[in-house]
């Protein structure tokens, strides 16, 4: 491709050095770089690409895309913009011919729930329209091939490119989850989202974004790049959280707005819910329509993502009665409520709640299943939000019989200092604490009796563990499985 198109694509930027030429790749990484890139250069939380613009340089790069004047004595292609990231955003999607102009974007953002939803709508578009892209937390599917996502939202080179290879692919739409991080760091520029979904906003990444304000602020800019496109786009917005009445408010005049919820005001409003451990099922009002709904899934807050799965596939056009009928044959979202084994008759689930929020949420869940007792173990991250640490504890609490605290993701800090500041959150005594991951799943699972339940909570999917500059292999599901055998076998001596 020829510099000029860059020239052209970025019209408020000062060019010096040639305008014509070839160029071969655009990058932000100076490993990247070889004879013929463009290297953008962009200021990150940890590094500046500012820094590495002489390395670029020395490996070949044709084009210097930046935010500061030319460097003395340089020869090449030289273009000073105000914002790199907004740059790098438009030519990564050059480089690609605008992928997403070719698909029908849903961008999922909220709190929790996002890759539920993001599940469901994939699921749906397979089912009615054959191919299907996705982009999570758990998988990426480019249509052709499941692989394991490595970062809820991808950097933007790799993001446009993967985009790329759902078009060439035949997906027609992709359901994609929109982190804060992802929107603040404009990884996700120059999308253009047909539908914008807002799931809920509950504390987390305060270490992040500092305040709730903040914090939605970063959620907002999904929908205010929808707006200032001017197309009209669908705002999908849960009607039952605060913050989505707030979202409501500010873009229904901008754009197409369906709220969802159990509230009497919400265009898709559920009713009736009726659940067993296998399922639920629940009555939709949506359209001037009631509709019958049947998902393989349990929890009040799976009722809301199954709204807003329906409203976000009908905003691209998908029959609401197809996908209904869709939804009857999911597959569960793996390590969500992921029934992980029984220990005779006693259910263990995995859960990757690790908000106060989406905790509280799934020990509700479980307890209206009735069981005997709740058990329920649960840790915090280190050096992320210190601030949810106590009121994890209190969401625990109020729905669990006991409580086991253990490590998450101790990463830099020390996990006992992280459970001391967990347990300031209980008021009764019935919790104890176990720093040993394995230890905590194993104490949990032989505490077990006939028709309770155990929670193991906080990981879900993830198969691995952090401890200072070390990843290790830990998979709360394996674990599960592990213990429940040990403990079989035990009891089996027992009673000999």
């Amino acid at each position: 491709m020829n510099v000029s198109e860059i020239i052209l694509s970025l019209p408020k930027a000062h060019v010096s050095g040639p305008r014509e030429g070839e160029w071969t790749s655009v990058v932000d990484d100076s490993r990247q770089v070889t004879e013929g890139s463009v290297f953008v250069a962009v200021r990150g939380v940890a590094s500046d690409g500012h820094d590495y613009i002489a390395t670029a340089i020395e490996r070949g790069a044709t084009v210097i895309v930046a935010e500061e004047t030319a460097t003395a004595g340089y020869c090449g292609t030289w273009i000073r913009v105000v914002n790199s990231r907004d740059a790098l955003a438009v030519l990564a999607s050059l480089q690609v011919g605008y992928p997403s102009s070719d698909l029908n974007m849903i961008g999922i953002t909220g709190t929790n729930g996002k890759t539920t939803i993001a599940y469901l709508v994939h699921q749906i578009l397979k089912a009615t329209r054959q191919r299907a892209g996705m982009i999570g937390t758990v998988h990426v599917d480019d249509g052709a091939e499941l692989s394991t996502a490595t970062h809820t939202t991808p950097g933007v080179v790799e993001l446009q490119t993967l985009l790329a290879r759902m078009r060439d692919n035949g997906c027609y739409g992709v359901a994609m989850e929109v982190s804060s991080h992802g929107l603040e760091q404009g990884r996700v520029k120059g999308i253009g989202f047909q539908v914008g979904v807002f799931s809920n906003l509950t504390q987390d990444h305060l270490d992040y974004h500092g305040t709730m304000e903040n914090y939605f602020s970063a959620k907002k800019m999904l929908f205010n790049s929808m707006a200032a496109a001017g197309n009209k786009g669908v705002a999908v917005i849960n009607g039952d959280d605060r913050y989505g009445v707030d979202l409501i408010r500010d873009f229904e005049e901008r754009l197409k707005v369906i709220s969802y919820g159990f509230g009497s005001n919400c265009s898709f409003r559920a009713g009736n819910v009726r659940q067993t451990a296998k399922g639920m099922e629940f009555q939709l009002e949506a359209k001037g329509k009631s509709f019958l709904v049947r998902v393989p899934l349990i929890g009040r807050f799976n009722v809301l993502n199954t709204l807003a799965a329906l409203a976000a596939v009908d905003g691209i056009g998908v029959s609401l009665r197809d996908a209904i009928a869709a939804v009857r044959e999911i597959v569960g979202v793996p390590g969500r409520l992921e029934l992980a084994g029984m220990n005779d008759s006693a259910a263990v689930f995995v859960d990757y709640a690790h908000t106060p929020d989406a905790l509280a949420n799934v020990c509700r869940t479980l307890r209206e299943l009735e069981p005997s007792r709740l058990i329920t173990v649960f840790g915090c991250g280190g050096s992320r939000d210190r601030g949810k640490r106590a009121p994890m504890a209190r969401a625990a609490e109020k729905d669990s019989t006991i409580c086991i605290v253990t490590s998450d993701n101790p990463r830099d800090e020390d996990p006992l200092t992280i459970i001391k500041d967990v347990e300031k959150g209980f008021v009764g005594s019935s919790y104890t604490s176990v720093p040993d991951r394995k230890a905590a799943i194993r104490a949990a699972i032989e505490m077990s009796r006939p028709n309770d339940i155990v929670l193991i909570a906080g990981k879900g999917h993830e198969d691995y563990q952090i401890f200072g500059t070390e990843t290790v292999t830990f998979d709360d599901r394996v674990e599960v499985r592990k213990a429940i055998e040990v403990v079989l076998r035990l009891r089996e001596k027992e009673s000999v």
